[in-house]
């Protein structure tokens, strides 16, 4: 197993890798991973839809979520959340801040574009039809939840959430095989998901696959049956942006920024040690 301070040293050129990859493939790599996260986020809905209590619900849920993280680190992907590691290799002078940006900007965009294709193919292919639309209805009661949050609420869930999956994205650099990978980013990611964090990339397949699932006839009906319409009209596409990407993005850069990245950047990779003091050159010779 990799130290802690064998995993920092290890992931600066993993980092500056990252940022050298052209555009085209940063977008690539991200349609991968928004995808990956997506389909978890299918199944941490339609595993516990039928189930009445909720903490169990949850539970169950949390269960599944993070097979996502485990298949964009394993099977190779980008993923904006986890790429705010890239701060380490910054505050090395590995790589600049431009680079950094650059690498954001096209990986969250390759992100949205994957989480939006798994929500168009699961939602009018019928996924969230199960349970007589009780699916459906869990769908839309989900992305209604995230953009009734207030701007705040979404900040802070966005700070815990990505300081996990960071966390988590760490704990992999520490394993040396991909049964301890899989091991050791499950507790971590399983653990947002219980706690109700924000992760601005699954959010961008929970939000618009609700907005899909709306038009459905059973999903809506079993929506409606159990929950009140006049929410309903607060699930817009400007409310994806304004009521929760924005704020859970920011969110998520500041806990993985600050409070993993520039943290154990600080620990165990800035030179602390007092250099000494130039050699006056001994004794001067007598004349």
């Amino acid at each position: 197993m990799n130290s802690p301070k064998e995993i920092a040293q290890n992931y600066v050129a993993t980092a500056v890798a990252k940022t050298k990859y052209p555009p085209e493939k940063m977008v690539l790599l991200g349609v991968l991973a928004g995808m990956f996260i997506a389909l978890a986020a299918v199944g941490s809905i339609i595993a516990p839809a039928t189930v009445l209590t909720a903490s169990t619900a949850k539970f169950l849920g949390a269960l599944v979520f993070p097979v996502g993280l485990a298949m964009v680190l394993i099977a190779g992907s980008e993923l904006f959340t986890g790429n705010c590691l890239i701060i380490i290799s910054v505050l090395e002078k590995e790589a600049k801040v431009s680079a950094m940006i650059k690498n954001w900007v096209f990986v969250y965009i390759g992100n949205f574009i994957g989480s939006i294709l798994v929500a168009a193919l699961t939602v009018y292919g019928g996924t969230f039809s199960l349970f007589g639309g009780a699916a459906g209805a869990s769908l839309i009661k989900t992305a209604v939840a995230k953009v009734t949050l207030s701007f705040s609420d979404a900040l802070l869930r966005g700070i815990l959430c990505n300081f996990l999956v960071c966390i988590a994205v760490w704990i992999t650099f520490a394993a040396k095989d991909v049964v301890g990978k899989i091991a050791g980013l499950f507790f971590p990611i399983m653990l947002f998901v219980l706690c109700g964090f924000e992760h601005s990339i699954a959010n961008m397949f929970y939000i618009p696959a609700g907005l899909f699932a709306k038009t459905d006839a059973a999903s809506l009906a079993a929506y409606t049956a159990n929950n009140s319409v006049i929410q309903l009209d607060s699930l817009t596409w400007g409310a994806l942006f304004t009521k929760n990407l924005i704020p859970v993005t920011l969110g998520n850069i500041i806990g993985g920024v600050i409070l993993v990245g520039a943290a154990y950047w600080f620990i165990y990779l800035r030179d602390t040690e007092k250099k000494a003091p130039a050699s006056t050159g001994g004794n001067k010779k007598k004349k």
